[in-house]
């Protein structure tokens, strides 16, 4: 592997065949010679909300300002399986992991019990599921044009209140014009 694109933004392009990550924006978790794991961060689960999730884990739900956020589809594998992305303030607790740019990934319940008291991080989604590639096959797809990449800031992680423009957002960050893009590249 050339590169380590651990904590880096993944954009899909026009040029991305699978239909479950058109216009994708994912938050690469980590990325290894072994494979990549990330999270989707801009596709909401349709009339899915946090109080819905906290009620199925029998949590109890103080903070009402949180109750209506949306829960992201983080990706194709393991859709039962739950992942808090949260900014760090509160350390690292059991089941948590450091990842780049001062940011946490949770897959523990203490997280969301936080949240629900009104004593969470002050970032954070809720992602279920997660977009995993084996070995190689992230780096083919980038080679095949399916992906752009960019920083990921705090600013495109959790900056939106819509989920759907983080796409565009993410695009305009590194100068693209989303109307410009073309499913077909060329070569020099």
């Amino acid at each position: 592997m050339a590169f380590d694109l651990t904590g880096k933004l993944l954009i899909s392009t026009p040029a991305m065949g699978d239909p479950r990550f058109a216009n994708s924006v994912i938050l690469l978790c980590t990325h290894s010679p072994g494979g990549a794991f990330g999270l989707v961060l801009n596709r909401a689960i349709p009339h899915l909300t946090l109080a819905e999730i906290l009620k199925q884990l029998d949590i109890t739900l103080e903070d009402d300002s949180v109750a209506d956020r949306a829960v992201m589809a983080g990706g194709p594998v393991e859709t039962q399986r739950g992942f808090v992305l949260h900014s760090d303030e509160l350390g690292s607790g059991e089941g948590s992991q450091a990842l780049e740019g001062g940011r946490m990934l949770s897959a523990s319940t203490d997280v969301l019990a936080q949240i629900a008291r009104g004593e969470g991080p002050q970032h954070w989604l809720l992602a279920l599921g997660y977009a995993g590639w084996g070995e190689g096959q992230l780096e083919q797809e980038i080679a095949a044009n399916a992906w752009l990449t960019c920083d990921a800031s705090d600013e495109l992680i959790f900056g939106s209140d819509r989920a759907e423009a983080r796409w565009k957002a993410a695009l305009q960050s590194i100068g693209v014009d989303p109307l410009q893009l073309s499913a077909v590249a060329g070569r020099a």
